[in-house]
């Protein structure tokens, strides 16, 4: 079970490097004005969310293997915490497409505040996940 639990953190890792940096690259479209530099930032959020959307699926794939193996109980506090935060993660994950998607279409009508405070969410998810998991203190 130690191996899923590696390969769990790993995909977490790498799907949350994504989660970060995904909202920056909103922040610079948002400043961007149409042209090349536009187009180039597009391509690379595109490329990002191509490649994090498979690490995000492993990280709740072997999440659920764990949740499974380890029968850890639906009673536990702090479990129900942390599956609310996956949910809202992946609910996340999906606003992320769909902003990505009116950038595509040219149709965002946010400033780059707005994006730098929405680059905040997952960090603040991520220090409430920790928190659920070291502390437990539900």
């Amino acid at each position: 079970m130690l191996w899923v639990k590696t390969f769990h953190l790993l995909f977490v890792i790498a799907w949350f490097a994504g989660l970060f940096y995904l909202p920056r690259i909103y922040v610079n479209l948002a400043q961007a004005p149409s042209g090349p530099v536009y187009d180039h930032l597009l391509g690379m959020a595109q490329r990002l969310y191509r490649f994090m959307t498979p690490l995000g699926v492993l990280a709740l794939v072997f999440g659920l293997w764990l949740f499974i193996g380890y029968g850890i109980g639906m009673g536990s506090g702090w479990m129900h915490g942390k599956l609310l935060l996956v949910v809202l993660l992946v609910a996340y994950h999906v606003v992320c497409r769909r902003t990505l998607t009116r950038f595509e279409q040219r149709r965002d009508t946010h400033d780059h505040r707005y994006y730098r405070w929405f680059n905040e969410v997952p960090v603040l998810m991520l220090l409430l996940v920790l928190i659920l998991v070291v502390v437990k203190p539900f």
